[in-house]
């Protein structure tokens, strides 16, 4: 059967129109024809008769199999106009039309953190991603993706792996490059005893783990595993949120000092480690809240050790069930807000009903920001600009910064 690609979905499939209807193709591109065997709503074993003039060769040899990336053979541009798309189509479900001041993509080598698996072998290791719609383990010895800092971890994974694995089990391990060297999470390995916990001290100490966590006990802590946000560092709870990359963050904060202005009492809504809390911090009093206790702690300290800052105070709070309610925004200039991928509802409803005269919102779901953006225009505020910030390269996710103020 022969098919002509027309679109791309959401999560980065090709679309054709098939006798019956819908056919998904992966890793195709809007224009090409194609070739191949229709199974349900997916066209097997397909071969490309006529490529597209934005196809490119994958810069990674495992493109076609691993699940970590999805894009890598479209061009750049072709990706951004893409995610502006996914943006645009999400705004215009909700009935709304915005100014979107284009694509700030990471560069490759950039992620700072990221989540592989580990499974022992009968030689020794295997680490890597996935394989798309699978769990068939990829290796990823070269990945396009990790900052070179999390490429040379992989050494001390390995060494984890074989310590705490077994060739029946897989283990998840997530890394984080900070200023004192990898922070390392591992899950599913074995329990911890005694032998164990010596193996796990000893590798960390050999590799330079900054910290160690097996499970939910952090079994060595070689240094603290420092983050820079503005001039404040903090050390994060392990599993804490951090920005995907350097760029990312800091295209994020740019359009959140863009948005907020010279506003100099501000609220700072799941405030996570500081993100935007202490670099606002130089030119405004700020009230961070966010509903885990570790994280707030995290930030206070860093806050209170930094030179130069203007007083941030902290709340723990269960944004979710109980959102800040319109009275206490009063006096308070501009509101940050950077909820989970669900969207804030609960919040966003007060919000809308409060005087605060600016909103800068950032969010890593277009669909559930043009939700909670409806509710805020609804209640008298208007979406004055968004900025898309592609952090995931090559993957289908997208993430946005924008400003609402008081129509």
């Amino acid at each position: 059967m022969k098919l002509t690609i027309e679109r791309l979905g959401h999560l980065g499939d090709a679309i054709a129109q098939g006798p019956d209807g819908p056919v998904y193709v992966p890793q195709m591109l809007p224009g090409e024809e194609v070739e191949g065997e229709i199974q349900g709503d997916k066209l097997l074993n397909a071969r490309i008769l006529t490529p597209s003039a934005d196809r490119v060769k994958p810069p990674c040899p495992h493109a076609r199999s691993c699940g970590g990336c999805l894009m890598q053979h479209a061009r750049d541009g072709f990706v951004a106009d893409w995610k502006m798309g996914i943006v645009r189509g999400a705004l215009a479900g909700q009935g709304i039309e915005a100014e979107l001041r284009g694509v700030l993509t990471s560069p490759p080598q950039s992620r700072r953190r990221a989540t592989l698996s580990g499974r022992r072998t009968k030689g020794g290791a295997m680490l890597g991603f996935h394989a798309r719609g699978s769990d068939q383990l990829i290796p990823a010895p070269n990945c396009q993706l990790l900052h070179p800092d999390l490429m040379a971890v992989f050494p001390a994974l390995e060494a984890l792996v074989i310590a705490g694995g077994s060739r029946t089990t897989e283990l998840s391990l997530t890394l984080t490059r900070t200023l004192a060297g990898p922070d390392v999470i591992v899950a599913g390995g074995k329990p911890l005893d005694g032998q164990l916990r010596l193996d796990l001290a000893r590798i960390t100490e050999a590799h330079g783990l900054s910290r160690l966590t097996w499970g939910d006990e952090t079994v060595a802590l070689r240094a603290a595993p420092m983050q820079r946000f503005g001039k404040a560092l903090v050390a994060p709870p392990p599993g804490a949120f951090l920005q995907a990359t350097v760029e990312g963050e800091r295209a994020l904060l740019g359009a959140v000092r863009a948005a907020v202005g010279s506003a100099d009492r501000i609220t700072d809504l799941f405030a996570g480690v500081g993100t935007f809390s202490l670099p606002l911090a130089d030119q405004a009093a700020v009230h961070a809240v966010e509903g885990e206790a570790a994280m707030m702690a995290a930030l206070d300290k860093g806050w209170r050790q930094a030179q130069g800052l203007h007083r941030v105070s902290v709340e723990t709070r269960d944004l979710f069930r109980r959102p800040l309610e319109p009275d206490e925004f009063k006096g308070v200039q501009a509101v940050v807000i950077d909820p989970p991928r669900a969207g804030a509802e609960a919040q966003t409803a007060t919000l809308a009903r409060s005087g605060v005269p600016v909103i800068a919102a950032v969010s890593c779901n277009p669909v559930t920001f043009a939700r909670d953006a409806r509710v805020l225009r609804a209640g008298g505020y208007q979406l004055d600009w968004v900025h898309v910030v592609d952090q995931f390269r090559w993957s289908s996710h997208v993430e946005l910064a924008a400003r609402f103020s008081r129509a």
